[in-house]
């Protein structure tokens, strides 16, 4: 595995020395100040690889940008209303730039309106450091009497609806308002912050969308754009739901195995592929993610590596960020699954036999607590996450094991 960390620029609080320090081999970011829908013009790409090229004292860095994360797909794509049409074309001009700049990994998502949820930012765990944290009675009190979303009590099992009124009882005017924050954060650096009259308009924008013309309109998005990936050598990758559920009254369409085998069956070329989230999948208690590494790895083109702990069985429920080893999923049994996957890729000739992978989410721990970077993204939680998957890889690609591509 190609090991990789996300940066999301200059303003980003864990440096361009920072990530050398972390030994990592190449990096993940994104144009975030461009909207989403407007193309990511040659020399914007050309600065950002610039502005990873050189640490702080100006010496190379021996970095590189290795993958895209996000260019983003617009609202109006997603919905087939107003410029979407202009905004897959800019789609796809911006897939040619970013190849033109050896740039050959695009993650993408397809949620409406929020990238991922949470409730907490900064949730006290016990050791004293913190992590990110979706409590679903918290969501519901957001929900239901803060939003005052038309509808959204139906949306909740009883006893959650209950829970959450007691909740919002005990909210006072500034509680209210950081849950709100916290909830339409969404992705941590993008052109866009929601407030709650934004949000309101997003889903009043959404209207009746169903799940199944969301999947309608994403399937006419890869039918545009995967082409355009596959003659420039580019990979795709699909990043799931976060959490993989439906919110807000809104549709879910990649939250499952079977989400993702019917988005390759729709369009079955390999630049149409898989951007495997252990953490958002496996917020999921029905999602085996050796399993699908295992039946659908040959599309899998990026790796997020992180872990969730669920508080319950329910599909939909409150879970946090819990450490990389730790959690529901089987993180040595994931990375088994990789290396093999690895070996059966360098076995054929794939040229993309190293996957690229990122350790996703941290705790923020020590000096992060000081720091106070993007949440989700401390240096040394992170750094922690990825010295355990380093060993991890260390340990299954020993020649004993015959793990090694």
């Amino acid at each position: 595995m190609r090991q990789t960390w996300r940066w999301f620029g200059p303003r980003d609080l864990v440096s361009v020395d920072d990530m050398r320090q972390a030994g990592v081999e190449g990096v993940v970011t994104a144009l975030h100040h461009v909207p989403a829908g407007a193309v990511w013009e040659p020399a914007e790409i050309a600065r950002r690889q610039d502005e990873i090229g050189r640490m702080s004292d100006g010496r190379p860095s021996g970095l590189a940008w290795e993958v895209a994360e996000s260019l983003p797909v617009s609202e109006d794509i997603k919905r087939q209303t107003g410029a979407w049409r202009e905004h897959i074309a800019n789609y796809r001009t911006s897939l040619k730039n970013l190849a033109a700049a050896g740039i050959k990994v695009v993650c993408y998502n397809f949620m409406p309106v929020l990238d991922w949820t949470r409730t907490d930012l900064a949730w006290r765990l016990p050791h004293g450091g913190t992590c990110m944290r979706f409590d679903f009675a918290d969501f519901a009190a957001f929900d239901i009497h803060i939003l005052k979303r038309p509808g959204a009590v139906g949306d909740f099992p009883g006893e959650v609806v209950e829970e959450a009124a007691r909740r919002f009882a005990g909210m006072d005017e500034e509680r209210q308002a950081k849950l709100a924050r916290n909830v339409a954060f969404g992705l941590p650096g993008a052109a866009e912050h929601l407030t709650l009259e934004g949000l309101r308009a997003h889903l009043k924008a959404y209207g009746a969308i169903s799940p199944d013309q969301l999947r309608s309109h994403f399937i006419a998005f890869l039918e545009e754009v995967a082409p355009t990936a596959e003659e420039a050598g580019i990979r795709l990758c699909c990043h799931p739901d976060d959490p993989p559920f439906p919110l807000l009254g809104l549709p879910r369409i990649m939250s499952t195995e079977a989400d993702y085998a019917a988005m390759i069956k729709a369009v079955d070329t390999p630049a149409n592929g898989i951007t495997l989230c252990s953490g958002s999948l496996g917020a999921r208690p029905d999602n085996d993610l050796p399993g699908m590494m295992r039946r659908l790895g040959g599309r899998v083109h990026f790796l997020h590596l992180r872990n969730v702990r669920r508080e319950g069985k329910a599909v939909a429920g409150s879970f946090y960020e819990d450490e990389h080893l730790a959690g529901g999923t089987d993180m040595v049994a994931l990375v088994a699954e990789v290396l093999k996957e690895e070996a059966r890729r360098k076995a054929s000739g794939r040229a993309d036999h190293s996957i690229p992978m990122r350790p996703d989410h941290g705790q923020d721990i020590l000096d992060d607590l000081k720091r106070q970077a993007q949440p989700g993204y401390p240096a040394i939680g992170r750094l922690k996450g990825l010295a355990e998957l380093r060993g991890i890889m260390t340990a299954l690609s020993h020649p004993q094991y015959g793990l090694a591509p």
